[in-house]
């Protein structure tokens, strides 16, 4: 091939390095844990995984698929309707002949490939949401705590921890850490008015209102924003 000059075998080199870029930058952030949900700043609500066509998958602490769909922002504020708006593309569901753990339930929505785990599986395991598209789930089996069994243990890259059984009633049983992002809660020693809703996630604080400053406002934030990005993700508090 002496019809190659060294100028087009260095911009060939470039053009396959940029497709090999492109292949591993879809795979590894096509899906990714994009949202976590606190119902009342306190308790988990759930999580959102988004899709590489931004559609939104929202689970519970145990896999379980809740809704998906289009988050929207209002025109006319900075406000997202609490359900999501229906995504008008493909969506297959896994036919009688499949696995007895995971038939009729939600097989594709768009390109987002859902894979679940078999009826070989353990009790904790069997029929939950194992891959969302390259985000793969893991749950707490039967060797661990029984207060923990069945509960999401990973989203992707990303260790979930909860407070155990014994500890302060204020944050018994809530999500401990995601990641390296730890979360800390009220206790009634710091704030009797707003014990067990969130002190803290990473490194971003929370104060809420009680009745010694506003009535009308109580159990209201008074510092920071109800959307907050840590970390890559998005914690709402609602």
């Amino acid at each position: 091939m002496k019809w190659l000059t060294s100028s087009s075998i260095k911009n060939m080199t470039k053009f396959f390095l940029a497709i090999l870029f492109l292949l591993f930058a879809t795979s590894t952030y096509s899906q990714k844990l994009s949202q976590v949900s606190m119902l009342d700043g306190a308790k988990l609500s759930y999580f959102s995984i988004q899709t590489d066509q931004n559609v939104l998958i929202r689970i519970s602490d145990e896999g379980k698929v809740l809704e998906w769909g289009l988050e929207i922002m209002s025109e006319r504020s900075n406000y997202y309707s609490p359900r999501l708006q229906p995504f008008l593309a493909r969506v297959e569901y896994y036919d009688q002949h499949s696995d007895s753990s995971f038939k009729g339930k939600v097989k594709s929505i768009g390109t987002c490939f859902i894979t679940y785990y078999g009826a070989n599986e353990t009790e904790q395991k069997r029929g939950k949401p194992k891959s969302f598209g390259s985000i793969y789930l893991d749950y707490f089996s039967n060797y661990d705590e029984k207060s923990l069994q069945g509960k999401l243990k990973q989203i992707g890259t990303l260790s979930l921890e909860y407070h155990r059984p014994y500890e302060n009633e204020a944050f018994r049983g809530k999500l401990k850490s995601i990641g390296s992002s730890a979360i800390t809660y009220y206790s009634a020693f710091d704030d009797r008015y707003n014990t067990g809703k969130i002190k803290g996630i990473g490194a971003v604080s929370y104060v809420w209102y009680s009745p010694l400053n506003h009535t009308y406002m109580r159990g209201g934030l008074k510092t920071n924003n109800y959307r907050q990005l840590i970390s890559g993700t998005t914690y709402i508090l609602q």
